[in-house]
């Protein structure tokens, strides 16, 4: 008689899990590298981490409907003979033409300029609808340094010089050919249609000696009226916060590792950088240490999506933060109403990451003509706009709770941490607790 053991079920390796051994087959198959956009999706620590203390007996919290609650911030106040006002403490991220489409553009700089807030020019250049289109406008100066001229530095509100990108810092950037359209080709005097590949340094300089320099030869070039942002990718931000400042840095950028991307690796986006709220109080306490908090204002970006992320960011010491994903979105990116075509592509509406490829169905990541007629810029700035309205209607929801009348007063005081591992990185106690991992040798 054969024994024989009851039926299982099948257990899969967490370790060597779906995704994982479809990857090993495509490497296998292909011989090359995975590349695509967006960011991070393995799960971080994140804002969600974090919960908010309102106001009870010990707090007084503020009406919503009757007292004020101040949300507008001043950028750039060091150096800059004209520093930048914003109505709201968030603002568009970097996002190059060439990745994105002109129509994305143009509903970029009219959502930011309906909310009284900036837009970024990101890699290759300045656009006529970019600039046409935004109030105020933040010209990054990268290491390709694609479509940069004095005239459209001049032109700018602010000046961001680009040390490095949250989802891939030390690396440069990519566009692939199919998006090279003969105006991307005349913008960064490349040929059309062939794959590009960013540096991942400035040619110019080895070090901040030389940062400071290339500091002073923007201020110059714009008779010192420009703010000037240095940003860096969320690797140690201690150490590049300081050296920023130290080179005359008018306000520090921090891109954490769920910030994201035209295209790169996906080695990179998932393995590269650290989560962005692990980046905030080195940063943080870097300015603090130099006497610099609030003299020199500290913007982070990386995952932000709503008004509780914002408070929360605001509250561990930052001045603004910045979106770039979630603006896509709100564009209408990754939009259910285009399934079938996702569908087509091989994907589907909340996975789509395909961005370097230029066929995405909402019109925004792409230079196909036809595709980009489906982007009402108009209608889409509005939808932006109404977006950014949400996020900064829910940011003074939580500061009221709070008691505080400005989005600004909030404070590290006010949150607690549910896990071990955002308590140490925000460095605020565990819930239920008054420890702070990290903190007295514990």
């Amino acid at each position: 008689m054969t024994y024989r053991n009851p039926p299982t079920t099948p257990r899969k390796s967490a370790t060597f899990d779906d995704y994982t051994l479809s990857e090993i087959r495509r490497a296998a198959a292909t011989g090359i590298y995975d590349i695509r956009g967006g960011g991070a999706k393995r799960k971080l620590p994140h804002f969600d981490d974090l919960l908010v203390l309102g106001a009870s007996i010990s707090r007084y919290p503020l009406e919503g409907y009757r007292e004020r609650c101040d949300t507008g911030v001043v950028l750039g106040s060091r150096h800059a003979k004209k520093p930048i006002e914003l109505k709201i403490p968030i603002t568009i991220a970097g996002m190059s033409f060439g990745s994105l489409s002109g129509p994305a553009k143009e509903a970029l700089g009219r959502g930011a300029t309906l909310s009284g807030t900036s837009t970024t020019t990101g890699d290759g250049g300045m656009t006529e609808e970019e600039r046409g289109h935004s109030k105020t406008l933040v010209y990054q100066y990268l290491p390709s340094r694609y479509g940069m001229n004095p005239r459209d530095l001049r032109r700018a509100d602010a000046i961001e010089i680009v040390i490095g990108q949250g989802a891939k810092p030390g690396g440069g950037g990519m566009l692939l050919g199919q998006k090279i359209s003969d105006r991307v080709a005349e913008m960064r005097t490349l040929p059309k249609g062939i794959d590009q590949r960013s540096a991942s340094r400035h040619p110019d300089w080895t070090g901040p000696d030389d940062l400071e320099i290339k500091i002073l030869e923007l201020r110059e070039i714009t008779d010192w009226e420009k703010p000037i942002y240095v940003k860096v990718g969320g690797a140690r931000p201690y150490y590049d916060t300081a050296l920023a400042v130290k080179s005359g840095a008018d306000v520090v950028v921090i891109d954490g590792m769920q910030g994201g991307t035209a295209a790169t690796q996906e080695v990179f986006i998932e393995n590269v950088g650290q989560p962005t709220l692990a980046c905030i109080r080195p940063a943080v306490q870097a300015l603090q240490d130099l006497g610099m908090h609030r003299k020199v204002q500290l913007i982070i970006s990386g995952g932000i999506r709503n008004g509780a992320d914002v408070a929360k960011a605001l509250a561990l010491g930052v001045d603004a933060v910045s979106i770039g994903t979630a603006a896509l979105v709100a564009l209408g990116d990754n939009d259910p109403r285009w399934e079938a075509d996702y569908n087509a592509l091989g994907t589907t509406a909340g996975a789509y990451d395909d961005w370097h490829e230029g066929r995405d169905p909402a019109g925004i990541t792409t230079q196909d003509p036809e595709l980009m007629k489906r982007l009402d810029p108009i209608a889409a700035g509005r939808r932006l706009a109404n977006y950014l309205k949400v996020m900064t209607l829910e940011a003074q929801t939580i500061a009221r709770a709070c008691g505080k009348n400005s989005l600004h007063n909030l404070e590290p005081e006010d949150l607690v941490a549910l896990t071990i591992e955002a308590a140490a990185m925000a460095g605020v106690p565990l819930a239920g607790t008054n420890w702070i991992p990290g903190k007295n040798g514990f």
